[in-house]
């Protein structure tokens, strides 16, 4: 049975582009951000859109990575989350915002490989050094997608003109 699964795909693909009862979604978000505003700081030591959407990334790929292996690879503790605005300019925002919706079609189809038993399967991870039920990651997932699409909404306020 799929039912959970399908629930969560749903889920996961409203965030990006459906109606979603918070109002809006990534990809309006996405329309209304600029090169310039991607990579811009607002307030020092606060994150760039560029570098919340590479953030984002970065976890949806150790999600997928988990969900292959049973065991991550990178720590909230080591920094390997959060890359440099510096750097990320480099790479560019269309790339940038190019890796996300990769991020998010690999997550899409490992999930639609598994049945709702998967997410009663375990898996370690290495932020809480313990073993959880994937459930947990998939979940929080849509929860760290959530919370960041908020982050965006004031980010683009405060640079709107």
């Amino acid at each position: 049975m799929k039912v959970l699964i399908e629930n969560i795909i749903r889920q996961l693909q409203e965030i990006q582009e459906g109606k979603i009862w918070i109002g809006t979604n990534f990809h309006k978000k996405f329309n209304l951000i600029s090169e310039a505003a991607a990579f811009k700081v607002v307030h020092k030591g606060t994150h760039t859109i560029a570098e919340i959407i590479a953030h984002l990334t970065i976890w949806r790929n150790e999600t997928c990575l988990k969900m292959k292996t049973a065991k991550g690879s990178i720590t909230d503790e080591n920094g390997a989350d959060w890359a440099e605005n510096s750097q990320l300019k480099q790479i560019g925002w269309d790339k940038i915002k190019d890796d996300y919706e990769n991020s998010l079609t690999e997550l899409i189809a490992l999930l639609q490989t598994k049945n709702d038993d998967f997410l009663n399967e375990m898996y370690y991870d290495t932020d809480y050094k313990d073993h959880f039920e994937y459930q947990f990651l998939i979940n929080g997932m849509l929860h760290h997608d959530l919370y960041h699409l908020g982050q965006l909404g004031l980010l683009i306020k405060i640079l709107k003109p």
